[in-house]
């Protein structure tokens, strides 16, 4: 990735970057794979399960520091640089939305009934594809 960088002149330009969750991440030198804090604007922790939805604020990130709470390498860009891509907050907003309610009221009856091919499981979960949050938006 460094190499990529360097041979579009980032340095030069420091553009906003976009894309994938897992491309931000090698960007700002954070562990790959399943790790315990993989966002990079927080410190979220992913295998705390029982606290993902009854803690609503977790701590800023204060640093990138290389071997600090899954830190690996230097970053390449700065975090303020980053700009989340919209897809990746409607996924989440979706599933958020979804595992908050009530699976026997009216509401996750109708996501049933939209979605009949949907396994309960993902439905559950709040796991939804593009055109289908389309479809509830």
């Amino acid at each position: 990735m460094k190499i990529l960088m360097e041979a579009i002149n980032y340095d030069n330009f420091k553009w906003q970057i976009c894309g994938d969750l897992k491309v931000i991440a090698l960007l700002l030198g954070l562990q790959q794979g399943f790790t315990k804090y993989c966002y990079f604007i927080c410190e979220w922790d992913s295998r705390a399960r029982y606290l993902h939805y009854s803690i609503k604020e977790w701590p800023a990130r204060k640093s990138l520091v290389p071997g600090i709470i899954n830190v690996e390498n230097q970053p390449l860009v700065e975090p303020g640089k980053i700009l989340l891509p919209s897809m990746h907050l409607k996924l989440g907003l979706t599933k958020i939305s979804v595992k908050a309610l009530n699976q026997e009221e009216a509401a996750f009856t109708y996501l049933r009934e939209k979605f009949p091919r949907l396994s309960e499981a993902k439905l559950k979960e709040g796991i939804f594809i593009g055109p289908q949050i389309r479809d509830l938006i």
